[in-house]
């Protein structure tokens, strides 16, 4: 995953390239700025791996931003963002990795994950890859060859039975578990049939894509053996199981909400995903809880906002959030942006849950901006 750092100084277009960019798996946003001067400010905490500038800033202009930011941080690779063509040949004089005209759309930030890719793969460590962020499960179910070229299953159940392997990682599963898992009303000789034919299917498609991961068959049923991949369910649980003691690691926990996308498996219809996907949201609030207490207690207000703002863009109606990130909003005296979240919350909230949203919170609101 790639740490990115954004600087747009029209308000309406970094929003929108905020939803582009994040809903690319590839990437983590970790920094937004609308200021070049506050954003070099920021660039030594941040260190992203990525930094998309816009060209046409007053004060400091996106080339001599670059310039800055290539001095201040040699791993951070610069894609400019303009909507002047004449720009290319001047961008690419300071060593851009790519170079998008506005608007920004998804195939564009697309090919700059590829190129990033192409740059980082592969890792290797005493002779094994030990990461790949080719596959997905936070956020939607996303599975990629080792070029980035998306995987196609052949079959529904066949994408369903390698979801619930990923999330079940290691561990043996009892082939009539899997058997009634994806053909429930089937009869016995059907069902084994199936299986086998779709246990098959996986196999093959892993080798034929490069993914260094198996089916292996157990005594009572198959397991996934992971190989030396990495993703992002097994990342989260092994750095989640090695959390421990308090204070807690704040870097830890700060890599563990950068791999957390999103609902597990979100889109899927998988009824078997439900107790494991309020598991992941549980470990996710509670780890946006401790880091935000940390931001508080310092007096990191911007960093607490964006922490929030990135939890109620996954979670718009959660209200301890909403209300906790509208309360930073109202300490600044924005109230601007209180009615803006409280408006967004009030619409989802009813579109969600089909309820009012509570008394106790209209009230709150009407006190910050009274």
């Amino acid at each position: 995953m790639f740490q990115v750092f954004i600087v747009e100084d029209e308000k309406p277009i970094l929003d929108l390239m905020k939803v582009i960019i994040g809903r690319n798996p590839y990437f983590t946003i970790t920094g937004t700025f609308v200021s070049p001067l506050e954003a070099l400010d920021h660039l030594p905490r941040l260190e992203p791996d990525v930094a998309f500038l816009d060209v046409e800033m007053p004060r400091m202009n996106g080339l001599e931003l670059a310039q800055n930011i290539s001095r201040l941080s040699e791993r951070t690779k610069i894609v400019f963002t303009t909507a002047y063509k004449h720009y290319a040949l001047e961008a690419f004089d300071v060593y851009a990795l790519d170079y998008i005209l506005k608007p920004v759309t998804p195939a564009a930030i697309e090919r700059v994950a590829e190129r990033l890719l192409k740059l980082h793969r592969p890792v290797v460590l005493n002779g094994h890859r030990d990461w790949t962020s080719a596959i997905k499960c936070f956020g939607g179910l996303d599975v990629r060859s080792p070029e980035g070229a998306p995987v196609r299953f052949p079959t529904r159940m066949t994408e369903e039975l390698f979801a619930y392997f990923l999330c079940h990682p290691g561990k043996e599963q009892s082939k009539w578990q899997l058997a009634d898992m994806l053909w429930p009303d089937m009869k016995e000789e059907r069902v084994s049939h199936n299986l086998h034919n779709t246990i098959y299917r996986l196999k093959k498609l892993l080798k034929e894509n490069g993914i260094g991961m198996d089916i292996q068959k157990s005594n009572e049923g198959y397991l996934l053996d992971t190989g030396h991949v990495l993703y992002d369910v097994l990342a989260f649980e092994k750095e989640y199981d090695a959390l421990t003691g308090d204070p807690k690691d704040a870097e830890q926990a700060e890599r563990l909400c950068a791999l957390y996308k999103g609902p597990l498996l979100d889109g899927k219809p998988y009824l078997w995903k439900m107790p494991l996907e309020e598991a992941h949201f549980n470990k996710y609030t509670a780890l946006v809880r401790y880091l935000l207490a940390e931001d508080l207690a310092k007096q990191k207000w911007l960093k607490a906002e964006q922490r929030l703002e990135a939890y109620v863009s996954l979670y718009p109606v959660h209200e301890e959030m909403n209300r906790t990130l509208m309360g930073l909003y109202a300490m600044r005296g924005d109230k601007e942006k209180i009615v803006r979240q409280f408006s967004v919350f009030e619409h989802t909230y009813r579109k969600v849950l089909g309820l009012e949203p509570p008394q106790e919170l209209r009230d709150r609101v009407a006190s910050w901006l009274g």
